[in-house]
């Protein structure tokens, strides 16, 4: 009887798999995000900021103040920090705009759909 019931929950919870996995192959891409055109010519402005003279001359006054505190404290590290912070402030925009334009592919073909059923069909 116990062999019986086993295979009543292993149907179960196949089915329920089965089911999961096609909701999840159905279901609609979302594009969350895809608007904000408010927004733009801030992003730019930032962008043209960070990546333009003004950048520039922060990121010189980052490596600056990393070459005084260096002196000052008689160690390598803080000139380090002033060159990573100058070089991470100027390689901030395409770093964000790289994370925020990532995409995945959203969707199975009709072949790959009909692989999947046979498969679920031979364990079923």
């Amino acid at each position: 009887m116990t062999n019986a019931v086993r295979s009543i929950q292993t149907q179960r919870l196949m089915t329920i798999g089965a089911l999961g996995l096609m909701a999840l192959m159905i279901s609609e891409p979302s594009f969350a995000g895809t608007g904000g055109d408010a927004f733009t010519d801030v992003w730019d402005t930032l962008k043209d900021w960070t990546q333009g003279t003004l950048g520039r001359i922060v990121a010189g006054a980052m490596v600056l103040v990393g070459i005084v505190g260096g002196i000052a404290r008689q160690s390598l590290m803080a000139f380090a920090l002033g060159i990573g912070g100058g070089m991470g402030l100027y390689n901030t925009p395409t770093v964000v705009e790289s994370v925020m334009s990532a995409t995945l592919p959203y969707g199975l073909s009709a072949s790959e759909i009909e692989q999947v059923m046979t498969i679920i069909n031979r364990v079923i």
